[in-house]
């Protein structure tokens, strides 16, 4: 399926929130050079001990009334690692590699970091960097794919943040404003891409060469479950993804890309086969969420002839708790249960492939790339740099302000 950009929006309303004047005007890809002068990195933010567990998940369920004792129910998975998720320490290391992959092209650039659900904050970022006199700020969050969580929830925070409302610094508004843009949605990026490869690549290799038969070894290609309310809102709404929405649908294309490229690249390995699978839900059992489980199409493998099983974290970024714990735990188990030879591939975290990747998102919004030259490896890319009217949209929630999107 091939995304067509450049049909015009339905309604007549092309309003996009605190943007630049280049993104101001509602096209899709902002073909225009802008003059950045800072890098915004937007992440989920984790808790760094004991004691910020349950304050920090108040943040991540704010405003949906769970009590604490349900929240004490999740935190048990932040306190088998001393409170401490992996994220922060990981983002760390992403802003330095960041900086200097920055600095070695020449850039002038900054890069503050802020995340929506832990220090150091978002509002404190933006304030430090409107200080510092930055006001066309271009932001990177460390996230691929189209949803709410993995995309519109962070507009929103921007436009919060910027906006004179509750809880906002005021800063997009006034006299000297600041604007906030948003590179596009990286999933089949090559940049992002490589590095599942590269585990795909070496986990099979070591059971062919071993001897296993490639038809006995199944790649399971996992992201977080999302409700299946939210994931049909997911991309433009006046596009058909299929079951699933664009969330799906983007994680489908750049699965099928790399079994694609392993077939052809590794021999021998033309018989391994793929399904993407779910993980990490969290609603109640009575809300639909997307399908199928990881561990149950685990349990299933050995029915199917299937020896070795290759997890691979395509929704994640790097390291979270929820591959820490869902797969490098949970799913590990239940591939010993079903006597599976078991591998978990590593995720982009700051490979030199993926660090790279992210600063040619940066440069392509300060050039003004056109689109037809953006690098991207399935038809579904490259993706929007201003969000189409309608993406996203939270269910329970409605449409709330967003910066870096047409309005709703």
């Amino acid at each position: 399926m091939t995304v067509d950009a450049t049909r015009s929006p339905e309604q007549t309303d092309l309003t996009v929130l605190y943007a630049s004047p280049a993104a101001a005007t509602g096209a899709p890809f902002v073909e225009t050079p802008t003059a950045y002068d800072a890098v915004l990195l937007a992440s989920f933010g984790g808790p760094e001990g004991q004691d910020d567990v349950i304050p920090f998940l108040r943040n991540v369920t704010r405003g949906r009334g769970i009590p604490d004792e349900r929240l004490e129910e999740v935190a048990t998975h932040y306190r088998h690692f001393g409170g401490v998720s992996p994220i922060n320490a990981q983002n760390r290391e992403l802003l330095a590699a960041l900086r200097d992959e920055i600095a070695r092209r020449g850039l002038d650039l900054p890069v503050y970091w802020g995340n929506r659900n832990w220090a150091p904050m978002l509002d404190t970022a933006v304030s430090e960097a409107y200080a510092d006199g930055h006001r066309t700020v271009l932001a990177l969050a460390t996230s691929a794919y189209s949803s709410y969580s993995s995309d519109r929830q962070y507009r929103e925070d921007i436009a919060r943040v910027l906006g004179s409302g509750d809880g906002g610094t005021g800063l997009g508004d006034g006299d000297d404003p600041m604007t906030i843009d948003k590179v596009r949605l990286f999933f089949d990026h090559p940049g992002f891409v490589e590095p599942f490869y590269e585990g795909i690549r070496d986990a099979v290799t070591a059971w062919l060469d071993e001897g296993r038969p490639a038809r006995e070894i199944r790649l399971l290609f996992s992201t977080h479950s999302v409700p299946t309310a939210d994931a049909e809102r997911s991309g433009p709404r006046d596009v058909d993804f299929g079951e699933g929405g664009a969330y799906a649908a983007q994680h489908r294309a750049v699965a099928a890309h790399l079994v694609a490229r392993l077939h052809d690249e590794v021999p021998g390995a033309a018989d391994v086969d793929w399904t993407l699978v779910y993980q990490s839900r969290s609603g109640p059992p009575s809300q639909p969420w997307l399908e199928p489980d990881v561990n149950d199409v685990i349990a299933g493998l050995p029915g199917e002839g299937i020896t070795a099983v290759a997890v691979v974290p395509l929704g994640f970024v790097s390291d979270h708790m929820e591959v820490m714990w869902d797969l490098d735990n949970e799913a590990k188990e239940s591939a010993e249960e079903a006597g599976l030879a078991f591998a978990r591939t590593r995720t982009p975290g700051s490979h030199p492939a993926y660090v790279a990747g992210l600063v040619d998102l940066i440069e392509e919004r300060i050039h003004g790339t056109p689109a037809a030259e953006r690098p991207h490896v399935t038809a579904l890319g490259p993706w929007f740099d201003v969000s189409r009217a309608g993406s996203d949209e939270n269910v329970r929630l409605g449409f709330r302000p967003a910066a870096a999107g047409i309005a709703p």
